[in-house]
């Protein structure tokens, strides 16, 4: 039952395409026809055959329609069923006889539901597992790879290509996200929703990716596990090459009980987890937006060599909050030396007044050649491991080419991680945008980069 016959299809079968536009059978076919519902420049069709299944249609958008999977003459690879729950079982049935190589469920009405529900599950579950298919699911969104325009999901639309895996256990989550990484350009090599994970569950996507040369950073929504050991083999094992990032809901006693009611699953005690993911080696997020902050910082830079951080700043007020910050997160502050200092000076372009310390405040009226002065003499001194650049927002400043002199300086010193700190809005979008697209992490608040660089630190091999 290899995981790749989900990732890797080259024929699908929709059971349960439909023409009604507002279904989730014609957002499934039109996302693999088309590439998604909601028309973005990241989407393109799926490249292998598409087979759609409907008893009452002849044809959906220009589609030959199927009576029954059995009508198609062709080898299947994946069937994904769309159905009413009453009739899933015998869908599957038909896609055993088919011998199809996975088989994903997007249907709900199963063990969230109750004790009908959950014994059906395990039914279709056995069935499956006997004939060694694979099986995501049910009550899932599906899946998403981009690198092969694979969107067999009724998520709206394809997020762009990155290094990012994101496993979740619940679809709603996944479909905003996927919206949130449009707007923000943010790359994925796979979404999963696993739904109730009957079938494939998500240690076993993280074994996966932990060999898929396609992702550098797994992260995960998590609500509750049904095998804490297996878990915690295999997230053990995954983390000492590759980084995991995940969020655990459930913290609370409310939350553990809508745990119960979404898929099923038991939350557990919030505590046992915390110990299960370090004792994996884990990390551990508080929120949505933090996991993929630290992400996407795992995905593009590197690890420092020491603990030994530097704090570049136009603005003396963000760098005495990011030295704060960086204290509280267990980050070290390099001690500039008057050799190093002594360099700046004879530079030509600091002002007057500058720091000459740590953080380096290299002043409001800081324009790009004095931002490239102070971070690649900084970059330069092996006592520096890492950097911060903070820039706020004068009337004089060079968002622009203080973004391109970054990111030549972090080129040029590949070795050590370099995060930014834009502070502001519309009139640094553009110099955002080319931090992230020539893959420098820039956040809007040094307490972020302080804490992802307390990740990266945390990485280093004692």
């Amino acid at each position: 039952m290899s995981i790749g016959n989900l990732f890797n299809p080259k024929s699908i079968a929709l059971i349960g395409a439909s023409r009604d536009e507002k279904s989730v059978g014609y957002g499934i076919l039109k996302n693999l026809a088309m590439g998604c519902v909601i028309k973005c420049r990241y989407c393109r069709p799926f490249g292998g055959k598409i087979f759609p299944v409907n008893p009452n249609a002849d044809e959906i958008l220009g589609m030959k329609c199927y009576k029954s999977i059995l009508e198609i003459k062709e080898p299947v690879d994946m069937a994904i069923i769309a159905v009413p729950t009453r009739i899933a079982e015998q869908q599957v049935r038909l896609c055993i006889r088919k011998k199809v190589r996975s088989v994903i469920i997007v249907s709900a009405g199963f063990s969230e539901t109750g004790e009908k529900g959950k014994r059906l599950q395990e039914k279709i579950a056995l069935m499956l597992k006997k004939v060694k298919i694979s099986f995501l699911g049910p009550n899932c969104l599906g899946v998403i790879r981009t690198s092969n325009h694979l969107n067999a999901s009724f998520a709206p639309s394809m997020p762009p290509k990155g290094h990012i895996a994101f496993v979740s256990q619940s679809g709603a989550l996944a479909d905003s996200i996927i919206d949130w990484a449009i707007g923000e350009r943010y790359g994925f090599s796979s979404i999963v929703s696993v739904g109730n994970a009957a079938g494939k569950d998500t240690s076993d996507f993280i074994e996966y990716f932990g060999n898929d040369n396609e992702t550098k950073v797994i992260t995960l929504y998590l609500e509750g596990l049904k095998d804490g050991r297996k878990f915690m083999k295999i997230a053990g094992e995954v983390s000492k090459k590759k980084p995991i990032v995940a969020v655990k809901a459930g913290k609370t006693p409310e939350g553990s009980m809508a745990v119960s009611s979404h898929t099923g699953n038991l939350a557990g005690d919030y505590e046992a987890y915390m110990a299960a993911f370090r004792q994996s080696g884990v990390i551990v997020a508080e929120s949505i937006e933090e996991m993929f902050d630290i992400a996407k910082a795992l995905a593009t830079q590197p690890v420092p060599k020491s603990n030994s951080i530097a704090i570049v700043t136009n603005g003396g007020g963000p760098g005495v909050l990011c030295a704060d910050y960086c204290t509280e997160f267990g980050v070290k502050l390099a001690g500039i030396d008057k050799k190093t200092i002594n360099e700046l000076e004879k530079s030509g372009v600091m002002h007057p007044s500058f720091s000459k310390s740590n953080p380096l405040d290299i002043v409001g009226d800081a324009l790009a050649e004095r931002y490239r002065a102070a971070v690649n003499t900084l970059l330069s001194k092996k006592y520096v491991s890492g950097l911060i650049v903070i820039q706020t927002l004068q009337t004089m400043t060079e968002t622009m080419d203080n973004a391109k002199a970054i990111v030549e300086a972090s080129k040029k010193y590949a070795g050590k991680p370099v995060l930014c700190t834009y502070i502001g809005g519309q009139f640094i979008h553009k110099g955002v945008l080319f931090l992230e697209s020539h893959g420098v992490p820039d956040y809007n608040d040094a307490r972020k980069s302080a804490k992802v660089m307390s990740v990266l630190v945390g990485r280093i091999r004692k």
